[in-house]
């Protein structure tokens, strides 16, 4: 395992909001997915008071990969990462990928980009914010859209039912493996890997 503090190749932040009331909703499969990658390495998230975040570092290969789960609510992700952005990686936002869920993919779906819109997710509107840019890479993890006339902040703050739960299970590992690949083998082969699944 590197050393906590080392300069990183990729600070990969997994966007939730924090408390047991949230854990397994749809809003914190991006948190999931990060803890997974931690977990796969055997390493454990530490909380890192200075940033209001969770935080580990590994060393995957040739690579360093820095973890990172903000322990603010989703409107406040941007300052935690900040913190961890100008730790990690110079505030280099090309070497930071946030996975976060995503309304417009299906469940069970993954998709890998490099800047773009915020889609209305105030996680992603608070880091733009703070970062003063959209350039950062994005690991989306399709959790559906909410049905009939249900409101989407209502659709990603409960739990899935059963069938969709076991989509988004997958869709976590697979998100895993395409942050891992990002680090490895960068954005053009985690997209070609990534974005042709259906």
């Amino acid at each position: 395992m590197a050393e906590r503090g080392a300069m990183a190749d990729l600070l990969a932040i997994g966007l939730g909001n924090p408390g047991a009331e949230y854990a397994g909703t749809r809003h914190n499969c991006g948190a999931d997915v990060v803890r997974l990658v931690a977990e796969r390495h055997r390493t454990r998230l530490r909380s890192e008071k200075a940033a209001r975040a969770e935080s580990a570092v590994l060393r995957l290969g040739e690579h360093v990969l820095a973890l990172g789960v903000p322990l603010t609510y989703m409107n406040d992700s941007g300052v935690a990462v900040r913190a961890l952005a100008r730790r990690y990686v110079d505030s280099d936002p090309e070497r930071i990928v946030v996975v976060h869920d995503e309304l417009d993919l299906e469940p069970g779906t993954v998709r890998v980009k490099k800047g773009g819109g915020l889609a209305g997710h105030n996680g992603l509107r608070s880091i733009e914010q703070h970062l003063h840019s959209r350039e950062f890479l994005r690991v989306r993890v399709g959790v559906g859209k909410p049905p009939g006339r249900q409101m989407g902040v209502d659709h990603v703050l409960r739990r899935p039912g059963k069938a969709e739960r076991e989509l988004i299970a997958v869709a976590v590992e697979l998100a895993a493996d395409a942050v891992e690949v990002l680090l490895s083998d960068g954005l053009t082969v985690a997209m070609n890997r990534f974005n042709t699944r259906s």
